[in-house]
């Protein structure tokens, strides 16, 4: 799609949103060679609208990973100990080769597969959309996606809009545009207008970001 002008690119009806009166909950997993930046903007804006979020580490029994530019980082637990969680949202940050780690992980893949299936959100940012979820049948049936600029070439159907959702499917090109992949979420599980604006004023974003033109945008009014 000729979108590269769009912030945010909806195709199809609204993501879903958590139930309600609940507190949304966010699986964000992390593997050596993950995106700092991206991990950390996610979790960070995430807790900042209240929600769950739950870091966990890919590694097999190491809780702390080594980021692609050697930041340390140190998850909340291993994944093996939420397999049997079910999560309102799944999110992958990418970075390399971090994505490929992620996309690698048998369990996650899973959780990944039940998510779309039962209709519930995930997504990625960075290299991970094209790394992660596509080889693994999590882009089957999307009408368009995005991704870093050095993968889009491995999309089926790209978009260079800067966060897109398409179903139940979210995506985003790399660490400038997590801030706005994770406010997109947001707005997606709170359902509110409102909570955006609440959490992107204080981050003190570009004036060029517009908390009501994103929800319009996802359907959130």
């Amino acid at each position: 799609p000729n979108d590269a002008e769009e912030s945010l690119a909806r195709f199809g009806d609204p993501g879903p949103s958590a139930a309600l009166g609940t507190t949304p909950s966010v699986l964000v997993p992390i593997a050596n060679g993950t995106e700092e930046m991206e991990a950390v903007i996610l979790a960070d804006v995430l807790r900042r609208a209240g929600f769950r979020v739950v870091i966990a580490s890919c590694e097999d029994g190491i809780l702390q990973i080594e980021a692609s530019r050697m930041v340390k980082i140190r998850a909340d637990c291993l994944l093996e100990k939420v397999l049997g969680e079910s999560f309102d949202a799944i999110l992958l940050p990418g970075g390399m080769p971090g994505a490929e780690r992620l996309g690698g992980n048998e369990s996650l893949v899973r959780m990944l597969r039940d998510q779309k299936k039962e209709g519930r959100l995930y997504g990625a940012v960075c290299a991970a959309p094209a790394v992660a979820l596509q080889p693994n049948g999590l882009m089957d049936q999307i009408e368009a996606a995005t991704c870093h600029p050095g993968f889009m070439h491995a999309l089926a159907s790209p978009s260079e809009a800067r966060v897109v959702l398409s179903q139940n499917c979210l995506t985003s090109r790399g660490p400038g545009t997590t801030f706005e992949f994770a406010l997109a979420a947001i707005a997606i599980l709170s359902g509110e207008e409102s909570t955006v604006a609440e959490v992107a004023g204080p981050m003190v974003l570009p004036a060029s970001f517009d908390p009501s033109r994103f929800a319009e945008k996802l359907g959130r009014h």
